[in-house]
């Protein structure tokens, strides 16, 4: 009666069976012993047909805890022999991708990880940590290789640290599904070619691309143009508003040296107007108030007319403001701001065509943030295919069911 109750719970059928139970209380073990009914022919795909068994050897798969016990399942799993004399080990339906798990324990694991560090999806299921890690890089590497990127057409890349100083890798995100397709490492022009490789290996075509969003990186630039050939270059707004936010940072930090007054204003200048407090906004009212002889108040001032540009929707309107919004500037004294002039200047087209596209990294740069805090809390990753995983994991979107059923698509 038990054995046919696990068979059951188990979802075990002919011609398999479950010989025996046996509970370790002391151990907090359960030993679930499988065998097949003798005479069993088995199929080995590709290979057409069912074939006699030839041998058995004993195989353990560690499957979902029994309440708090650890369940493994101890199987006989037979050798058949092929028609052209081969000797083969059949495959049990519920066997997992990685030696010695079932599908179920390895589905409970990349659903963990998802959320939680491979040390502390280690501990939680009592696995060492590279087999957690192993699971989750086999699994991802067989998602991403069946990918199918043909209908790819409009890109965002970004990058993002691996570790302190200049150590980056590049994403590539295809922004109809908000999903990343692609990561390479480094943040140069070779990068862009890889991506443009990957995105080929993949039924994708680099000359289809139609649009792809950037910072404005010159390797990157450059990168675009020579593998993504007919991709219209788009640098957003937040890139564009970010370099005047740091510039008016410059300025208050330069102009508080002869007015003490604005050393605690960096957050009440930097951020939405429409969200400061009273007491916060009443100090920003006062600053403006002297906007003819604060520059610190001029820069705020640009920041926020550049922003109103960006917002506008008609291409010659905001080409005929930019261009006028820089001249303003140059003719300024706002040091720190004129370098954002200059920088429009030699990109105003890409900064155009934000106008038209619409096309934003943004969503990157929040899943950058996601992926940094996961960095934090494992102190960070070492390898690149590491970090490749986890990006993957985060913010990939993968279809893991073709893999293993009882994992879905994933979410973000």
């Amino acid at each position: 009666m038990t054995e046919k109750l696990f068979e059951t719970a188990l979802g075990i059928t002919a011609p398999w069976f479950v010989a025996g139970v046996d509970f370790d209380a002391a151990g907090r073990t359960l030993t679930i012993r499988v065998d097949f009914t003798p005479g069993s022919r088995f199929a080995v795909p590709p290979v057409q047909g069912a074939h006699p068994v030839h041998d058995t050897v004993a195989k353990q798969y560690r499957h979902l805890n029994f309440f708090q016990h650890e369940c493994v399942l101890t199987v006989r799993v037979p050798r058949v022999k092929l028609p052209d004399g081969k000797v083969v080990q059949v495959e049990p339906e519920w066997a997992g991708k990685l030696a010695g798990f079932t599908l179920l324990f390895e589905a409970l694991i990349l659903a963990f990880c998802r959320e939680m560090t491979f040390r502390a999806v280690a501990r939680l299921v009592n696995v060492s940590v590279h087999r957690v890690m192993g699971v989750c890089e086999r699994y991802v590497a067989l998602a991403v290789a069946q990918q199918d990127l043909g209908g790819v057409r409009n890109l965002a890349i970004d990058e993002t640290s691996r570790a302190r100083g200049h150590d980056y890798v590049t994403l590539a995100a295809d922004t109809a599904r908000r999903a990343v397709i692609a990561v390479t490492e480094e943040r140069d022009a070779a990068a862009i070619e890889r991506l443009a490789s990957e995105l080929k290996a993949h039924g994708g075509d680099p000359a289809a691309i139609e649009s792809v969003s950037i910072d404005m990186s010159p390797a990157f630039i450059k990168g675009v143009g020579e593998h993504l050939p007919n991709a219209r270059i788009t640098f957003d707004k937040f890139h564009v508003i970010a370099h005047a936010s740091h510039a008016l940072d410059l300025m208050r930090r330069a102009e508080q040296k002869t007015d003490p007054a604005l050393k605690g204003m960096r957050w009440t200048l930097l951020k939405d107007s429409r969200r400061l407090g009273a007491p916060a906004r009443a100090e920003l009212d006062s600053l403006l108030s002297d906007i003819t002889t604060k520059r610190t108040a001029r820069a705020w001032m640009y920041r926020e007319q550049l922003r109103e540009i960006l917002n506008r929707k008609q291409v010659n309107v905001v080409r005929a403001m930019l261009t006028q919004w820089c001249t303003n500037v140059l003719r300024s004294k706002v040091e720190p701001m004129k370098v954002v002039a200059h920088m429009i200047r030699s990109h105003l087209e890409g900064i155009i065509a934000w106008a038209q596209t619409r096309a934003t990294n943004g969503f990157l740069e929040a899943l950058n943030g996601l992926f940094q805090a996961a960095k934090r809390k494992a102190r960070g990753y070492g390898r690149f295919s590491t970090i490749r995983t986890v990006i993957f994991l985060i913010a990939g979107k993968l279809d893991f069911s073709k893999i293993n059923p009882h994992v879905g698509v994933q979410s973000t």
